[in-house]
């Protein structure tokens, strides 16, 4: 699978940890950085995996992250800090970002919720409805 992914100067460290996972488990990765962790600004770097439409951001919370990928028409990113909330948030709303937290979340915790993100797809059914009514809210 073809993933994007990237961090502010927060998460850069597990960035790099969480780069190296995916590709080790056959991913084809495109780190769109930061290449350091000098402070950047995270919406920055929130835009350029979300036009990439479905990645992995992290910074100190992932809260900022999530935010600001959602301001991208099509992009449902989730701030995720259990493998259960990523499940869900894969099978209940078809999300295609997920946003974790370099600080607060343990490098094998985040392992673990990339692995269910990735793994788990979307439920369909009485869900499918719930998605386009979330979608129909970016038209307005």
């Amino acid at each position: 699978m073809k993933i994007s992914i990237a961090s502010d100067h927060a998460g850069f460290e597990q960035k790099q940890g969480l780069v190296d996972y995916l590709v080790a488990q056959g991913h084809d990765v495109i780190d769109r950085g930061p290449d350091s962790d000098e402070r950047v600004d995270y919406p920055d770097y929130a835009a350029l995996v979300a036009r990439d439409v479905a990645g992995v951001l992290v910074c100190g919370t992932g809260i900022g992250m999530a935010a600001a990928a959602n301001k991208v028409r099509g992009i449902r990113a989730v701030n995720v800090v259990t493998p259960r909330f990523a499940e869900l948030s894969r099978e209940h709303n078809d999300a295609n970002i997920v946003a974790l937290s370099g600080r607060f979340v343990d490098v094998d915790v985040n392992r673990a919720i990339l692995d269910a993100f990735l793994a788990t797809p979307f439920g369909e059914g009485r869900h499918a409805g719930r998605v386009e009514k979330i979608k129909a809210l970016e038209e307005g």
